[in-house]
């Protein structure tokens, strides 16, 4: 028996599917795209809101619930996207939803330095428990991932009494001024927003596409490590700060040996070593963490996104020697674990838990690999496919070259916008799609959703 998404596949190799006639199940298209009511959102949109705010999506979402997002036309999209890794537990969980309702109606603020509250020490032990390294943790609860990567700095200066903070090329930590500093690209983060903050310096990823170790990540990390020494001396570095797979640089995964062996440095010279996995974090690649893929201890480790379920909340974890460094009052915020935010925490964490996300993000992955891990001998506009679990990318190139194309990138996101279908594009040229689909997202959905995208890419790669 052939399936729909094998029917698909089989198609597609010849590049003679039409993306329309994918059929609609999770989607439903019932007028055109945008449709009159997001149209004349946008135009509020655009009266009202900063044109710096950008909008990806030309819709507005009115409801959603699991992987599909409705608009307020009434059109509803698969959603590959999950607001950009947030929502791994599914758009509106209910055991979120009834976490936050129950919450809210005791709880709204007290200021946890003001007046404390249980949820947050009960979200400081689950992070406890659940990040890497066998040691003694504690955790300070933040807001967003900017916020938990400057305090991660902040504390690792104030530990070891040094100024400079390593990054790594092609990151991306946030966009106030210190993480716009450790941040590679210029537009649209970092142009016209200077002067940035100082003792910041980037060196080389592990990039094995592009770099000329492949995958030799030793090799890879010890040149690194050596531009360290040559920018600055280890005695002057408080911390390494490196995401285990990059995000919006282009979803790139290290080669074996690279981070292993900058965290072996760091600690040889009492460098902090802390890992950002704001996006790659709570099971979106397969484990609890990715940095349990590359034999790596963070001392510290950022998280956000995930963490709450839909809800805004951050934090800085790492070891309990070097989180209480810090003077009281040194780190910390107004809204900080608010209450809230930490009942949608320990509920999303308790989804990842009794339905075994990270198993679940494995088998996505698997599912994507067997789809499309032939796109590069199928089509020479495909230069690589790459990623972690659930957290999955597709780099393109002009043909016969390694010349990075982010217009076909674009015409194939236009395409699926059209069919029902919401993606992201990432890498530092932007010819990255990357597929983050909410971790509950169901065998039929996600062969649908592939359907979609499989299909588009036949079309565009054949203008």
């Amino acid at each position: 028996m052939i399936t729909m998404a094998q029917d698909t596949a089989t198609l597609t190799q010849s590049g003679t599917t039409a993306l329309k006639d994918v059929p609609q199940i999770a989607r439903k298209l019932v007028t055109e795209i945008p449709g009159p009511r997001s149209r004349a959102l946008m135009e509020e949109h655009k009266q009202y809101v900063s044109a710096g705010v950008g909008a990806a999506m030309p819709i507005f979402a009115e409801s959603a619930s699991g992987s599909v997002i409705t608009d307020v036309d009434g059109n509803r999209f698969l959603d590959l996207a999950a607001g950009i890794a947030v929502t791994g537990v599914g758009n509106a969980a209910p055991e979120v939803v009834d976490a936050v309702q129950s919450e809210v109606a005791k709880l709204t603020h007290t200021n946890f330095a003001t007046t404390p509250y249980a949820g947050y020490v009960e979200v400081c032990k689950k992070l406890a428990e659940h990040t890497p390294g066998d040691f003694a943790k504690k955790s300070v609860l933040l807001n967003s991932g900017a916020e938990a990567v400057e305090n991660a700095v902040k504390i690792a200066r104030r530990y070891t009494g040094r100024p400079t903070v390593i990054v790594m090329d092609n990151a991306f930590h946030g966009r106030t001024n210190l993480t716009m500093s450790m941040t590679t690209k210029a537009s649209p983060y970092k142009r016209g927003f200077g002067p940035f903050a100082p003792d910041v310096v980037s060196v080389p990823y592990s990039y094995p596409l592009r770099d000329s170790f492949g995958q030799d990540g030793v090799a890879a990390a010890k040149a690194s490590i050596k531009r360290m020494e040559l920018l600055v001396g280890h005695e002057d570095i408080a911390a390494i700060i490196a995401e285990p797979v990059q995000g919006e640089g282009g979803f790139i995964v290290p080669a074996d040996g690279f981070l292993k062996t900058l965290c072996d440095w760091a600690h040889e010279h009492g460098v902090v070593f802390i890992s950002d996995e704001i996006q790659a974090g709570f099971c979106r690649t397969g484990k609890w963490f990715a940095s349990e893929y590359f034999g790596v201890e963070p001392d510290l480790i950022t998280t956000a996104k995930a963490l709450g379920g839909g809800l805004p909340i951050s934090a800085v974890t790492g070891r309990a020697e070097i989180m209480d460094a810090v003077q009281p009052g040194g780190i910390g915020g107004t809204y900080g674990g608010n209450p809230v935010s930490c009942a949608a925490a320990l509920a999303a964490i308790g989804i990842m838990e009794s339905e075994d996300l990270p198993a679940r993000a494995a088998h996505i992955g698997d599912v994507f690999l067997s789809r499309f891990g032939s796109l590069p001998e199928r089509f020479d506009c495909v230069a690589a496919v790459r990623g972690l679990g659930a957290m999955q990318a597709i780099e393109f190139v002009k043909p016969g070259t390694m010349e990075p194309d982010a217009e076909i990138v674009g015409r194939i996101v236009d395409a699926v916008r059209e069919a029902g279908l919401i993606i992201l594009t990432c890498g530092i040229n932007g010819n990255v799609i990357r597929l983050l689909p909410p971790l509950v997202i169901g065998d039929d959905e996600l062969d649908e959703a592939l359907d979609v995208l499989e299909a588009a890419i036949a079309e565009c790669s054949a203008q």
